[in-house]
């Protein structure tokens, strides 16, 4: 039974013990009648605690007994200690004790420094990814919609929360061997551009669109708006001007299409600001007449049903009663919103044949999302309940000096402003060739580390001063760290590939940073099952803390050179997974500030 204990805190942590598993896994596998799967669920590194030395792993009896592994019969705690008392200590794991329903390990001090640093050396950016624990994940193509603006207006900064949200989820589908397809479902379609349109006409002109394309529609929307209130004839116009976009009349349609070439043009500069890309820029117009198909399937099945106000409907209840249903067409027989959502989900599956599609929005279209899925499962799309929904909440309170933020731009501006005044200010501030780019990237870091420190779907107040802190758990410390880091790793480059004496870090600041860094597979595997990058987020500051704290405690200059080339292969794994984590989140790691 030891045996089989031992190698299984190993399969979790198999930064310990491969050679282990290889020669005495099977065999206990076979007289257990068990696969190693089966156990990996009940273990789990163990957080570092700053009051006391922590082992390194635990094994919970109750997650046993409640997967059938161990009877069920007896008391809890006397199962675990009677558990504990048969396992014996081996080269590898030097002390077993039973706790509160749980047995706890701690691994060799020595082997721990070696194979850790060992395996960050060998895998640098593959490192966690390629743990046990994501074996029984499928891996597949996974479609991630975000982001998804209203063209014709610059990028609001109510966009900013799809934007980075989506992109931390792709990137870490990505990191774990998925081939991910990032789509900008854009706002191109609806009556809203038969009011753009007549305004333009009225009001535009071309000279001003080329000069600031985004704000001089922006100006135009707002006048015709404003025109429209008291001028039925206006009204009549956008009306008229979106019934010979939807009949494909080409002076329209040409108007229409420079409209959306102008906006993701520019809103590509701003993505680049962000360090985000997309495969596909899509719309609700590429599924305009596919949404007329969709309502012909809904009609065949017998989905579709007919108000006394002659709306289109499909009932959603489960007692046929219409106390549920979701509006799919108008009363003149033009679709809507959820109709082109139905027809572009079709498509997807089709063109892409994914295995899981991901929509990132606002938890206010959560009931949307809700009916959307259904209606697919009613339409006998049985892959809709691989499709997700990730909502998220409001930022209250986001302004710049001119008062109420509108435009993303703005925000950005304002962080990299804020940003490059506290470095110049800053004693500690190195001298770089580009600070401005240095600014930008780190305010940005701020703004996504703010964004993802709590739960997506709560709302949160911004705070300029709070989110640009260089200390605590800001975006700002994170960057610090890492490019600390960075500069150590440059000024003693030349021995951080060399051999190393693992028990030169056998003190305790080491230990807890390399038993911190066993958690990391946990940590994305737990991430990629709610896609909150929270978890992330907390586990990447409290490896800056740790470091920081390494770093004031265990010089690299001055010392012995066999300890200054033990240090340095520790900092430089540290420096590793932070980069790799920020990356993750979304944050262009930098190497100096």
């Amino acid at each position: 039974m030891w045996g089989f204990i031992s190698c299984v805190v190993l399969v979790s942590a198999c930064l310990c013990l491969s050679l282990f598993l290889r020669t005495k896994m099977p065999s206990l596998s076979r007289a257990l009648g068990r696969s190693e799967d089966a156990f990996i669920s009940a273990l789990c590194a163990i957080p570092v605690s700053k009051k006391q030395q922590s082992p390194d792993f635990r094994l919970s009896v109750n997650t046993l007994l409640r997967n059938g592994i161990l009877p069920t019969n007896g008391d809890l705690q006397a199962q675990t200690e009677a558990l504990a008392s048969q396992l014996k200590q081996d080269s590898v794991v030097e002390e077993i004790f039973a706790g509160r329903g749980v047995i706890h390990f701690r691994v060799s001090r020595n082997l721990l420094v070696q194979k850790v640093l060992e395996q960050l050396c060998q895998e640098r950016h593959k490192f966690g990814v390629k743990s046990e624990l994501f074996d029984g994940l499928k891996k597949g193509t996974t479609v991630v919609e975000f982001s998804s603006p209203n063209i014709a207006k610059k990028f609001h900064a109510g966009h900013l929360r799809s934007t980075i949200i989506g992109n931390f989820i792709a990137n870490l589908k990505e990191s774990l061997g998925n081939n991910v397809i990032r789509v900008n479902y854009l706002g191109d379609w609806g009556m809203q551009f038969g009011l753009l349109g007549a305004g333009f006409q009225l009001f535009g002109c071309q000279e001003k669109l080329k000069k600031n394309p985004l704000q001089h529609l922006f100006d135009v929307y707002v006048q015709v708006n404003k025109e429209a209130e008291n001028n039925e004839v206006i009204g009549q116009a956008a009306r008229e001007f979106f019934r010979r976009l939807e009949q494909q009349e080409h002076q329209a349609l040409l108007l229409w299409k420079q409209f959306r070439e102008i906006t993701v043009e520019e809103y590509q500069q701003v993505y680049k600001r962000l360090g985000v890309h997309f495969d596909i820029y899509s719309g609700e117009s590429f599924h305009q007449q596919q949404a007329q198909e969709v309502v012909q399937q809904l009609q065949r099945r017998g989905l579709l049903k007919t108000t006394e106000k002659g709306t289109g409907v499909v009932d959603l209840s489960s007692a046929g009663d219409m106390s549920s249903y979701s509006t799919v067409l108008r009363s003149d027989g033009t679709s809507l919103y959820i109709t082109r959502d139905l027809a572009a989900a079709i498509d997807r599956k089709e063109r892409y044949n994914f295995d899981e599609m991901i929509y990132v929005t606002d938890k206010s279209q959560g009931i949307h999302f809700q009916q959307l899925f259904q209606i697919l499962l009613a339409m006998g799309h049985s892959w809709a309940e691989r499709c997700q929904h990730v909502p998220f909440g409001l930022v209250q309170g986001m302004k710049t000096r001119l008062g109420e933020v509108v435009f993303l731009e703005d925000v950005l501006d304002e962080a990299r402003a804020r940003m490059l005044r506290n470095m110049s200010q800053s004693k500690t501030t190195k001298e770089m060739v580009y600070p401005e780019d240095t600014a930008e990237k780190v305010g940005i870091s701020a703004l996504i580390v703010q964004d993802f420190k709590g739960p997506l779907g709560s709302d949160y107040k911004f705070d300029w001063d709070r989110i640009l802190q260089a200390q605590g758990d800001t975006g700002v410390f994170l960057q610090y760290t890492h490019a600390r880091l960075c500069s150590l790793i440059h000024r003693y480059g030349d021995r951080e590939e060399g051999a190393f004496d693992p028990s030169l870090l056998l003190d305790q600041r080491s230990i807890s940073i390399l038993q911190h860094l066993l958690r990391y597979d946990e940590v994305l595997y737990q991430s990629v099952q709610d896609l909150q990058p929270k978890h992330l987020v907390n586990f990447l500051m409290t490896l800056s803390h740790l470091a920081a704290s390494a770093h004031r405690e265990l010089p690299v200059k001055g010392s012995p050179q066999a300890v200054a080339q033990a240090r340095l292969r520790l900092f430089s794994g540290v420096c590793t997974v932070l980069a790799n984590g920020m990356k993750i989140l979304g944050i262009t790691p930098v190497e100096k500030m």
